[in-house]
């Protein structure tokens, strides 16, 4: 089975364009699947529609969510019908198999008092506090996913137009507006942190580490979770909580989901429309709180 789950693979990189975490996420996927057609003794095309149920079910035995089944059951669903186009099996045994049920939890997110509590937390007069400070204020101000953050090239940066070119997931570009506030920050850093960190090195990317090395996504993860400890946050803080604050806040002071969209570089308005879930479950909580007949 390697061989296919190798050109899948391929084909995801090359045809798709796949960004690297999300194939990622797909081979870790696609091991679990292995293993299990690996013990069973089934090649791909030996597969029926009992043994991709029985094959879920040992992710449930696993204690994995509904959610994750509900992802594993994508991707193979994705490999056989490629299996199937290229001609490797003549039938999907997975294309009738129904999606675990799960209900769909809203996202986490900061409010604005929350947001100004763990900016003031970095100390902008240390080389590392100010490049912490302008990467926590660009990713709340712009909605970046913390891969397209770390990504972000110097040259990305409009500072004339008062945006950013962001290459995002599929390898496709758009254009971010920002701040005053994270531009201003940015310019800063720029100009005094980012050579200080570099020394004699060059690098092309904005946030770059000592070696020239764009920032690691696990590494930022990890200062902000110690910036949000910091500001005493309610719950462990995550660069995705802020890509939620940032939606939930715009849409919050009358932003129209079209624009948000485009902003987060959804490609499907569907997924945006989570938020507006959001912001009328905040409505309804005012109005018990708040209204005498509630």
């Amino acid at each position: 089975m390697e061989p296919q789950i190798r050109s899948f693979l391929n084909y995801l990189r090359v045809e798709k364009g796949l960004a690297a975490n999300t194939l990622n996420a797909y081979r870790r996927d696609l091991e679990k699947f292995a293993a299990f057609a690996s013990k069973r003794g089934l090649t791909l095309d030996q597969f029926t529609h009992s043994d991709v149920i029985d094959f879920l079910r040992t992710l449930y035995l696993r204690k994995l969510d509904s959610r994750t089944v509900a992802r594993h059951l994508v991707t193979i669903r994705h490999l056989f019908r490629f299996a199937f186009t290229e001609g490797m099996i003549t039938e999907n045994p997975a294309a009738n198999v129904a999606a675990p049920k799960f209900r769909r939890s809203l996202p986490e997110f900061l409010s604005v008092e929350e947001v100004d509590r763990l900016l003031r937390q970095p100390d902008i007069t240390a080389r590392l506090g100010l490049r912490d400070k302008a990467m926590i204020e660009l990713l709340y101000s712009t909605g970046l996913r913390v891969s397209e953050l770390c990504g972000l090239k110097a040259s990305d940066v409009q500072l004339e137009d008062g945006c950013l070119r962001c290459i995002g997931k599929g390898s496709k570009e758009r254009l971010v507006p920002v701040g005053r506030a994270a531009l201003d920050l940015v310019l800063q850093y720029m100009k005094k942190s980012r050579p200080e960190i570099l020394g004699e090195k060059t690098s092309p990317y904005l946030f770059p580490t000592r070696i020239g090395t764009a920032i690691n996504r696990i590494a930022f993860w990890k200062i902000l979770s110690g910036y949000g400890r910091k500001a005493g946050l309610r719950k462990p803080l995550t660069p995705h909580m802020l890509r939620h604050s940032f939606a939930t806040h715009l849409l919050d002071r009358g932003a129209d989901l079209r624009s948000v969209q485009m902003m987060l570089g959804h490609a499907d308005i569907a997924t945006t429309q989570i938020y507006t879930h959001v912001v009328e479950e905040r409505l309804k909580q005012v109005y018990k709180a708040h209204h005498p007949r509630a």
